[in-house]
């Protein structure tokens, strides 16, 4: 099968590609060998190749030490865990993990968790579809286009990355100023 080939199949493969709607996530409670397995199986298409995993124990571990994700109750995980992790793992590619820390904390200030999942979903599900389209018809021009199209898509990337990163920096300042404010408000009160 030629590379042209492999790759119509694999756009074609994830614009069928939905995440899985929050009533549709496992309600028991799972453990750390469940969650990879069920989350593993939910990334497949998005790893680099098959020797590559967007997810192990010990970034779980991890999101949990830095505060991205709620501890498990007794070495259990939820539902709200797993839909955490889809979105932790589909934006660790382009943010850092404090970027999306802070990011997930400012949209449950405005959500709930299944409906901040629902419209990560939306969003998700919208630009792999612009992507996807992209490809497909790039696929057939042969190797030149499909190296203009991966230059492109990189450098779209980049740059949507940069404007991302400005502005979680930016709303990080302001929200660190906030409380900083809110703070001497309450000393001040206290002093009187």
């Amino acid at each position: 099968m030629s590379a042209a080939e492999q790759i119509t199949n694999w756009a074609e493969e994830i614009e069928k590609y939905s995440a899985v709607d929050w009533e549709r996530l496992p309600e028991i409670y799972l453990y750390m060998d469940q969650v990879l397995t069920y989350m593993n199986k939910q990334l497949c298409l998005f790893e680099r190749n098959d020797s590559t995993s967007l997810l192990t124990s010990s970034m779980i571990n991890n999101y949990v030490k830095d505060g991205v994700l709620p501890r498990p109750e007794q070495k259990k995980y939820s539902r709200e865990h797993l839909a955490l992790l889809m979105v932790i793992c589909m934006l660790k590619q382009v943010l850092s993990i404090q970027d999306i820390s802070f990011l997930l904390k400012a949209l449950l200030n405005d959500a709930s968790k299944d409906e901040m999942y629902g419209r990560f979903s939306e969003a998700h599900t919208a630009a792999l579809k612009e992507v996807c389209d992209r490809v497909r018809s790039t696929a057939d021009a042969g190797d030149a286009e499909l190296t203009r199209l991966a230059i492109e898509l990189s450098i779209e990337a980049a740059a949507r990355r940069t404007a991302a990163e400005r502005i979680l920096s930016e709303l990080s300042e302001a929200d660190k100023s906030k409380n900083a404010k809110q703070e001497k408000g309450k000393s001040e009160k206290k002093e009187k």
